[in-house]
């Protein structure tokens, strides 16, 4: 369980940065950035900035380039709007949700290639023991013992 102030504090530097991002800064380079989360340390010291962009690898190092860059007024906005005693720190890192969610999307597609054969491969087989093979035993059984309890 996180801390309900560094919580709060996150989500409006979260909402300040990707304003400053969309609508502020000028440079070309940050024209498909998208600020995924932010994280904030409990003593609100630091706050790690997680952004992704549509594009290439090298958008990807430009972007980084024009945050990096724009570092200082955006520390410098986060620390007017948020009126907290001390800026927090700020960094940038480069998202690894597109990467995982691709991750996750290719091991299904795997999966559902490896059940299709598998379902291919059942197709007009039978079970070894009939459909149910122990539903016989078990109904004969029962009514062995409900002979004996008569008897």
């Amino acid at each position: 369980m996180g801390n309900p102030r560094a919580d709060k504090v996150a989500e409006r530097i979260h909402e300040i940065v990707a304003s400053l991002v969309t609508l502020r800064l000028k440079d070309p380079r940050l024209d498909m950035v998208t600020i995924t989360d932010v994280r904030v340390t409990g003593d609100l010291q630091n706050a790690t900035i997680f952004y992704t962009v549509y594009g290439s690898e090298k958008q990807l190092a430009d972007a980084g380039k024009g945050l990096a860059n724009a570092k200082g007024h955006i520390r410098s906005q986060v620390g007017k709007q948020l009126g907290l005693r001390l800026t927090p720190d700020l960094k940038f890192v480069p998202d690894a949700l597109p990467e995982t969610a691709k991750s996750f999307e290719d091991a299904l597609i795997a999966a559902r290639h490896r059940d299709a054969e598998i379902a291919r491969a059942a197709e007009g087989k039978e079970y070894a023991g009939g459909e149910n093979p122990y539903r016989e035993a078990s109904d004969s059984a029962r009514a062995e013992a409900s002979d004996g309890d008569e008897a």
